[in-house]
């Protein structure tokens, strides 16, 4: 048995899990559900319940949620077997895991076909064969959710038991490095057909974000003698949801000037995305004060979704985006499919305040949602089951159904996830990794 790190936080009390993180996990789980699912109907559904990626919308906040929950578990896990078992076996054991939640994720995503006979295959070659694997599937297919998390948490394997400044320089550094990739060319490429998802392969330097303040906030509730510092943590929140703000302002350069909208529109990202001319920065900053602040998050940009077609007996509306129309796509704007620094950061900061509300109900006030447990409980088993439930309910609502049957179309989804996953949790079956 080997002596505790002093750099771990020490385990307050006797309960083997923490309820909020748990009952905070099932509700990032849950609200994943919901918006994968009424993603499909996204011409009948609110604009806050989807992914646009030039904005941060509600949509947008629970993949960052999943991050802070990881960076979290993972230095509260990673501490008790080290203590409990020696640095060589915490080490292997995450290794392990990480590359098993790797597998999955390729198993659960899936590829894009090679070939389409043995002998297109065969005339293709191997290296172009290996460029045609490769390509598409780790800029897309593969790089989704579990992959983003594995890629992560093997980032943060090197300092999750380093010191909090440690852990500090490192997501800075990390945050440096994404500007400065994205600025050579990362920005442009994951925004160019295939499009990446969730910042494709380099999306893990911003995703560091969340879920190093996730282990921050794993060090101040693990690590307290009594009740933890709640007023630190949300102070944590409140400025870097402000400091994500005021950074995100750097999306109104990027704007359009009407007497240019016809000419400009039909490019949708900017020629110089990450850093703008001089000479651009100086007209900008002679705007009026109104002009040079952005849109508050959970705030579209202007005309963002337009009405192509009205809707008519049988038929949902058609819309279009037309962000750009009025503004370039730029590094500065909330992304999630950009994973541009001010998303994760804002995000992370919700996070922390959505943590501390379930710390107050569940540790304090001893509120338990069985709802929440069963998800949070058994994360992985509910996001793979959430896919094919609903690829069986999802076709039972034809288009043009009303909104009430959408609605109930949710709600047996969920039902069906919950009875599922519920018998699981009765049965002691859980799926981690």
């Amino acid at each position: 048995m080997t002596e505790p790190t002093p750099s771990l936080p020490p385990v307050a009390g006797s309960s083997p899990r923490i309820l909020s993180l748990d009952q905070f996990r099932g509700y990032t789980v849950a609200g994943m559900f919901l918006v994968n699912y009424i993603g499909t109907f996204k011409d009948a559904v609110p604009m806050i319940l989807l992914h646009s990626h030039d904005y941060c919308s509600y949509a947008d906040t629970i993949m960052p949620q999943f991050l802070f929950a990881v960076g979290f578990s993972f230095r509260l896990t990673f501490g008790r077997r080290a203590q409990r078992d020696g640095l060589g076996v915490a080490y292997r054991h995450m290794v392990r895991r990480i590359l098993g939640l790797m597998l999955i994720a390729i198993v659960v995503y899936g590829s894009s076909r090679v070939g389409a006979s043995w002998n297109e295959l065969v005339e293709m070659g191997w290296r172009d064969a290996l460029v045609k694997i490769l390509g598409p599937n780790m800029k897309r297919n593969w790089y989704q959710t579990l992959m983003h998390i594995a890629f992560t948490s093997l980032w943060l394997l090197p300092v999750i038991r380093a010191s909090g400044k440690v852990r500090f320089v490192w997501m800075l550094a990390s945050a440096v490095a994404h500007v400065w990739l994205s600025y050579k060319f990362n920005f442009v490429w994951v925004n160019t057909d295939p499009n990446g998802i969730d910042g494709g392969p380099l999306g893990f330097l911003t995703w560091t974000v969340p879920a190093m303040f996730g282990t921050f906030a794993c060090d101040v509730v693990a690590g307290a003698q009594g009740r933890p510092q709640l007023g630190r943590l949300m102070w944590w929140g409140f400025v870097l949801m402000a400091l994500a703000w005021i950074m995100s302002c750097g999306t109104r350069m990027y704007d359009v000037p009407s007497d240019k909208v016809e000419e400009l529109k039909a490019q949708k990202l900017a020629d110089d995305p990450v850093f703008p001319s001089w000479e651009h920065v100086k007209a900008h900053f002679q705007k009026s004060w109104p002009e040079l602040l952005a849109e508050p998050p959970f705030v579209p940009p202007p005309n963002s979704r337009v009405e192509v077609s009205p809707g008519s007996e049988g038929v949902w509306p058609r819309y279009e985006d037309r962000s750009d129309w009025y503004r370039k796509w730029n590094y500065w704007m909330m992304s999630q499919r950009g994973g541009t620094l001010t998303y994760p950061m804002f995000s992370a900061g919700v996070a922390l305040w959505i943590y501390v509300l379930f710390y107050v109900l569940c540790d304090i006030w001893g509120f338990r949602s069985t709802f929440f447990n069963a998800f949070g409980v058994n994360a992985l088993a509910a996001y793979i089951l959430h896919d094919l439930v609903g690829g069986a309910v999802k076709p039972l609502v034809p288009q043009g159904a009303p909104t009430w049957y959408i609605w109930g179309s949710v709600a047996v989804f969920f039902v069906i996830n919950y009875v599922i996953i519920r018998h699981l949790e009765k049965q002691k079956i859980f799926l981690k990794l």
